[in-house]
């Protein structure tokens, strides 16, 4: 799942003009990562807008204000990070380390950069939301990234008319749209109908129901 969560966000930093490189291709179980694998990907923007974003929640309007950064990638795509989850897994501030910082200018060289985590998503409550928010920036977290925000931008991108042959992941989700399985974000507006008629919906027989009630019992 690593390998995958990484190349969303590959191909998500590639499409806003970052040039993204994977430092370390080998997967750490056996032991305690070292400061320079750390990061699982290094990027730099080579078409920086506007001034650096201030820490929090980010999206592309946010990322592409960055010029530099250092990203870890956290796919644990079954649950969301909350305060709890946060004092049980210490090692998701790790990408904001000062060890980690000097071993990224191997990489990046002298000068700032910031510190990104993507995250699989945050609480759904607004005040358990900013508490999460509050901890990560406090721990030198600078942006924050979820990948719902991520792939719904990287469906919107995706034209059904184009061959994505280079990108796998592109591809899939190419094939997806064009067969109806995946729908951009804006239209998900005109899937709500009043409650009113779902509930008449509901409540009120199929047709086929209704013809045959009117017939039971008649003679044929």
């Amino acid at each position: 799942m690593a390998g995958v969560s990484e190349t969303i966000v590959r191909e998500y930093l590639e499409h806003l003009g970052f040039l993204v490189r994977q430092p370390t291709k080998y997967q750490v179980t056996a032991r305690p990562k070292r400061a320079d694998e750390e990061p699982d990907l290094i990027a730099v923007n080579l078409k920086v807008a506007g001034a650096p974003p201030r820490a929090g929640l980010w999206t592309s309007a946010e990322i592409r204000r960055v010029r530099r950064a250092i990203i870890g990638v956290r796919g644990w795509h079954t649950e969301r990070i909350t305060p709890t989850i946060l004092d049980a897994s210490p090692e998701i501030f790790h990408i904001s380390d000062g060890e980690v910082g000097r071993a990224a200018e191997q990489w990046l060289g002298p000068g700032p950069f910031a510190r990104v985590l993507c995250l699989p998503a945050l609480p759904a409550s607004v005040a358990l939301r900013q508490e999460t928010l509050r901890r990560l920036v406090e721990r030198g977290v600078d942006g924050v990234l979820t990948f719902r925000g991520i792939l719904s931008e990287l469906m919107g991108w995706v034209d059904v008319h184009a061959n994505y042959e280079k990108s796998d992941l592109l591809q899939m989700l190419r094939i997806l749209k064009t067969y109806g399985l995946l729908r951009d974000a804006q239209l998900d507006l005109f899937s709500h109908r009043p409650l009113r008629s779902r509930r008449r919906r509901a409540h009120s027989p199929p047709p086929d129901v209704g013809r045959e009630a009117a017939t039971d019992g008649a003679e044929p």
